[in-house]
């Protein structure tokens, strides 16, 4: 029994040896509420400061009238803090739709990103023992209004059709627009529902490009131009751990061009290197037999000796992608986004299909306000 108390304390007396070998952080918080609790979050992995989560230290302290707080048993190295204000002590950051805090918060050395934070710019390095002083100032990540961005983009696709070699390049003006729950990029609009810190729901809307003219290729003649459509309907996103995120979404043919649908699955793994933050990805693809049909069959009327009438059938496609994002300031973003779609044999099959991937892909600049 003294053998079992004796290796106790000596437990004991190591861990008190170690927490006081931490460093320690005075942080001056400016703007804070009048009363509340303040997180406090020390982060020494760059993939988990990208999803402000799973930090190295954290702290719940109330708010003070002098706006000093002490943190002790820091890890020495390079780090990033985290400052928030846990506004419905539910003791976790509440987040939009996307992921964009809600709460309000602040970044060492005054950070303050306009998309994904890069622990480059808010590290600073700590020494072994010692004690530093860190300045942080609470704002809100959307302010009152929401976050605008402008900027320009390229948007380009190849064509799987027999006899088409034009692969779609557009130049387009890349507007976002980032509020507590609308969310408006490009072609696309989100609203959000309801959720928790991890799943959250919305309704979206995307504006959908024909897949065709009908004088893209000989193969495609005489079936007619693909409108134009509006596409609606629901969302689910996970933030998983270790930066695994879940987005599934199904809409729907609004407008009745063709009638039909269709759902999207997407896993994806945030990294950060630097200024850069990116992701693989993949994903999966399912058609309604209309809209299969309107992009890749061939109707009785339509057919000819040498392309015969062709029932796609629903279909279900799988694609891989990898989109990165890199911050040259605190406002000016490169985003790039590249995917390749390989298609349902059922569509490739099909007698005006000549290929079975699609490769497209998608890159901005863009300027957040």
């Amino acid at each position: 029994m003294n053998v079992f108390r004796f290796f106790l304390g000596v437990i004991a007396a190591l861990m008190f040896v170690a927490r006081a070998a931490g460093a320690e952080l005075e942080v001056h918080v400016d703007n804070a509420p009048a009363e509340g609790v303040l997180v406090f979050q020390v982060y020494d992995n760059p993939d988990a400061f990208g999803d402000f989560r799973s930090p190295a230290v954290e702290t719940r302290l109330t708010v003070s009238a002098d706006g000093i707080y002490r943190l002790d048993a820091i890890p020495a190295g390079v780090v990033a803090l985290l400052v928030y204000v846990d506004e419905n002590d539910n003791r976790a950051l509440d987040r939009t739709f996307i992921g964009i805090p809600k709460e309000p918060i602040g970044l060492s050395n005054q950070y303050r990103p306009k998309g994904p934070p890069s622990f480059q710019r808010a590290a600073f390095t700590v020494a072994e023992g010692g004690a530093q002083r860190v300045d942080i100032e609470l704002y809100e990540v959307l302010g009152e209004s929401g976050q605008w961005g402008v900027g320009i983009g390229v948007i380009g696709r190849s064509s799987p059709y027999l006899g088409s070699d034009s692969t779609v390049v557009q130049v387009i003006p890349a507007i976002t627009y980032f509020g507590e729950r609308l969310q408006w990029v490009g072609p696309s609009l989100r609203y959000g529902l309801f959720g928790s810190d991890r799943l959250r729901f919305a309704v979206n809307a995307t504006y959908r490009v024909g897949a065709y003219e009908e004088d893209d290729s000989p193969a495609l003649e005489g079936l007619g131009d693909r409108d134009n459509t509006l596409m609606a309907g629901v969302g689910v996103v996970y933030d998983g751990p270790n930066r695994v995120d879940v987005d599934f979404r199904y809409q729907h043919d609004v407008l009745d061009r063709f009638g039909g649908g269709t759902a999207e699955l997407r896993v994806s793994r945030g990294f950060q290197s630097g200024n850069l933050s990116w992701a693989p990805s993949l994903g999966v693809n399912w058609l309604s037999r209309d809209l299969a049909n309107y992009d890749f069959g061939v109707p009785e009327w339509a057919a000819l000796p040498e392309r015969p009438a062709y029932d796609v059938g629903s279909a279900v496609s799988a694609e891989a992608g990898i989109g990165g994002m890199l911050e040259i300031t605190e406002n000016w973003r490169v985003v790039l986004d590249v995917g390749v779609e390989y298609l349902d044999s059922d569509i490739a099959d099909s007698p005006i299909v000549d290929e079975q991937y699609v490769i497209k892909g998608f890159a901005a600049v863009t300027y957040t306000f």
